[in-house]
């Protein structure tokens, strides 16, 4: 059975923002699962899920919250998976704080954070985390690096003739 990610967002306003997480993790053939749940105003349905999560065929969890976004942490206290945090740009700083929420976690409860709204990359490494046991999906990957190089390249090449031109 494969593994599922799990995309949980402190708000459904957060939806934008992880839609394209979920894209990109069905283009892979990656089982997700979504679902709306507050660190602070649903902590215990919160903990009770990461606590069952592995149980439930979750392999990586992705927490996606802005402002305060404690969400990360909270679920990364009662597992024992992967947990990516993605900060939301829903405040006035900007999503400096939830930056800054979601990577200063304390020892012994690890969430890696990308950049503040980078549900695309969030997917990705969720991705490459399941694919250390799945090499279907490892060549996947691969695939869609090769497929990154090209458009740069083609990119580079356009690039090229408009330089000439001048």
């Amino acid at each position: 059975m494969k593994k599922k990610v799990a995309v949980i967002m402190g708000s459904d306003s957060d939806f934008p923002v992880v839609s394209g997480a979920i894209k990109t993790l069905k283009s892979l053939d990656i089982p997700v699962e979504a679902h709306v749940m507050s660190a602070h105003r649903t902590p215990e349905k919160a903990a009770e899920f990461s606590s069952k999560a592995k149980e439930n065929g979750i392999g990586v969890i992705i927490a996606a919250a802005g402002k305060a976004a404690h969400l990360a942490g909270v679920l990364a206290a009662h597992t024992t998976l992967p947990v990516i945090g993605i900060p939301i740009k829903s405040s006035t700083l900007d999503g400096l704080d939830a930056l800054l929420a979601t990577v200063q976690m304390p020892q012994g409860i690890p969430v890696a954070t990308v950049a503040i709204d980078g549900a695309g990359n969030a997917a990705l490494l969720a991705a490459q985390m399941l694919a250390l046991s799945d090499d279907e999906l490892a060549g996947k990957l691969a695939d869609m690096k090769a497929d990154m190089k090209k458009g740069v390249e083609k990119k580079d090449k356009a690039l090229q003739e408009k330089v000439r031109e001048l």
